[in-house]
């Protein structure tokens, strides 16, 4: 592995662990655990796992002005954001496609907590510092904070043992948690679909803290490939695979992520980078869209797999696809030309030129469990 490769604050803990470490996203980062894939996929559903995402972009946007100069770069509500709530928003560009997706956190009235894509967090901060220069102060925390993200039914538990407030937090609330000793940001959110929690902490605390949290008996190290397999079972997308800047919100499926204040008719329409491309998408439509798949066959179908319709012709392509370990089954999702894209449709993808019959599914395909209260 290439000595320039970066190295989040549990590098060491994971060779401890026995991972089997891969690049990524600049990063050494824990692949799978001597646990493999597929356990580690379905422990996480059934009890807890605890992920190492610190390669992931934190920035924090400082100033009375940052909530109405991130409004500017978003489709999203961030004026109206309550103290202690975090929102998924989406960077545009003036073509409406997608520059990088990310969560909003109203830390206090003159703070939001930015989590951004690892390999784009880097031209985000870049992007931020220009758009928003004399605005608010935008503060990159890449070296200070590690971030870990304890997933599955039976994170609340243990994390209560820590601190007892975070049992009664809801779906994308957020707060300040001492956890041993130490301020921490926690929201309870996360992408695998399951209850659980993201805890910003500073650098040098995160390992104690990962070590105590791996001491509960219900929770184990997790890599990131389980932890592609648990996003592509709930429907969510990964930056630059299922979405990019050639691709809007209306062709990924993501319309609920533009708030109604912002739509056309909201109060306040628009005022973001590609607004118009995307109002006319809204109102007619486009030539392709993000679908799921389910194989009708145990043949895995993976990225970059094309898509064809019963006649032989290419109507799409695969942009995220395996294994679904809670369905004992191949899932994959996709882009489709508009008219094969409804609901049940028969179409097949190409697997070493071997046709792989497939149907359009309802995403995502296993139910959320996310803590509403």
């Amino acid at each position: 592995m290439s000595d320039t490769l970066q190295h989040t604050p549990l590098h060491a803990l994971h060779l401890e662990l026995g991972a089997r470490m891969v690049p990524f996203a600049g990063y050494a980062m824990p692949v799978q655990y001597p646990l493999g894939v597929l356990k580690e996929h379905l422990h996480t559903r059934a009890h807890a796992g605890l992920f190492d995402v610190s390669h992931m972009g934190q920035i924090l946007l400082r100033g009375p002005g940052a909530a109405a100069a991130l409004e500017r770069l978003v489709p999203v509500d961030i004026l109206d954001l309550p103290v202690g709530l975090q929102r998924y928003a989406l960077f545009t560009n003036e073509q409406g496609g997608i520059l990088d997706d990310l969560m909003v956190a109203r830390l206090a009235d003159d703070e939001l907590l930015l989590v951004v894509n690892a390999a784009c967090k880097t031209q985000d901060l870049a992007y931020l510092r220009q758009a928003l220069d004399g605005l608010c102060d935008v503060l990159p925390l890449f070296e200070e904070r590690a971030l870990l993200a304890l997933q599955g039914p039976a994170a609340a538990e243990v994390l209560a043992d820590l601190a007892s407030e975070v049992a009664d937090m809801t779906f994308m609330q957020v707060r300040t948690v001492d956890l041993l000793g130490v301020s921490c940001v926690v929201s309870r959110s996360g992408y695998t679909g399951e209850d659980g929690y993201e805890i910003s902490v500073p650098a040098p605390s995160a390992e104690a803290l990962a070590r105590r949290l791996l001491a509960a008996a219900q929770v184990q190290a997790i890599g990131l490939g389980a932890r592609d397999s648990l996003r592509l079972e709930a429907g969510l997308c990964l930056y630059g695979h299922d979405m990019d800047s050639a691709t809007t919100p209306v062709q990924a499926s993501l319309l609920w992520a533009i708030s109604k204040t912002r739509r056309e008719d909201g109060v306040r329409a628009g005022g973001f980078p590609g607004a118009q491309v995307i109002f006319a998408q809204r109102g007619e439509g486009v030539a392709r869209k993000r679908v799921g798949l389910l194989a009708q066959a145990r043949t895995p179908v993976r990225e970059g797999a094309e898509i064809v319709d019963t006649a032989g012709r290419v109507v799409g392509k695969v942009t995220s696809g395996g294994f679904g370990p809670t369905l004992d089954a191949p899932v994959a999702m996709g882009y489709v030309d508009n008219e094969h894209a409804a609901l049940d449709s028969a179409l097949f993808a190409l697997v070493r030129g071997k046709p792989v019959p497939m149907r359009v599914s309802k995403m995502p395909f296993v139910t959320p469990r996310y803590h509403r209260g």
